[in-house]
């Protein structure tokens, strides 16, 4: 199973992957934790990222996608992954439709957890209150919803138009979340 697992900040997205990852025995490839890996490493993909991170400016599409192929050529990917956190735009979306087809393993499927926005803002704060962290405000975290919200919904649209979208309800208990995770996977048919 190739699973790309889309949500907002605080829709628990990262909280589901240990679980699928679990239950359906493939990696869990976040990003950030592959960016961080790969800078700690001093590869040369994680070099490059490391100066560009200390100019204080993101790292770039390509190398991403660079961390990512080498990632996707490792044996424990074999039998599919979750890929947490990525893509984040539509131009990521199509440049990671091309990277997968280049090596044979097209995502299966694109699970996007929905929570309203203010359950988000509360759970956020709660977390962030929970780890002494003074940035996550409510109104930097609505700020934040804006900025998913309006580059991911291309995303959306864009795994929508592949027939591959399935919305879950991301609210309630942890189990309840990821039976809807595990029930969608089985579904024949994507949301539309």
């Amino acid at each position: 199973m190739r699973l790309v697992l889309l949500g907002p900040p605080g829709s628990g997205k990262g909280t589901q992957a240990v679980r699928l990852k679990e239950h359906l025995q493939v990696p869990h490839i976040s990003t950030g934790d592959l960016l961080r890996a790969e800078v700690a490493a001093g590869s040369k993909l994680g070099l490059e990222a490391s100066v560009v991170m200390a100019r204080g400016e993101l790292v770039s599409d390509a190398i991403l996608l660079g961390m990512l192929e080498d990632r996707f050529s490792r044996p424990d990917t074999a039998n599919g992954f979750i890929l947490d956190g990525y893509p984040r735009n539509r131009a990521q979306a199509q440049a990671l439709d091309t990277l997968l087809a280049k090596i044979g393993q097209p995502a299966d499927v694109a699970v996007l957890l929905e929570v309203p926005s203010e359950l988000l803002v509360e759970r956020i704060a709660g977390r962030a209150k929970a780890e002494g962290r003074a940035d996550d405000t409510p109104e930097s975290v609505r700020t934040r919803l804006k900025v998913y919200s309006d580059q991911t919904a291309p995303v959306i649209d864009h795994y929508r138009q592949h027939d591959i979208l399935r919305a879950v309800d991301g609210v309630g208990s942890l189990n309840e979340v990821f039976a809807r995770i595990i029930e969608s996977l089985g579904a024949g048919q994507a949301v539309g």
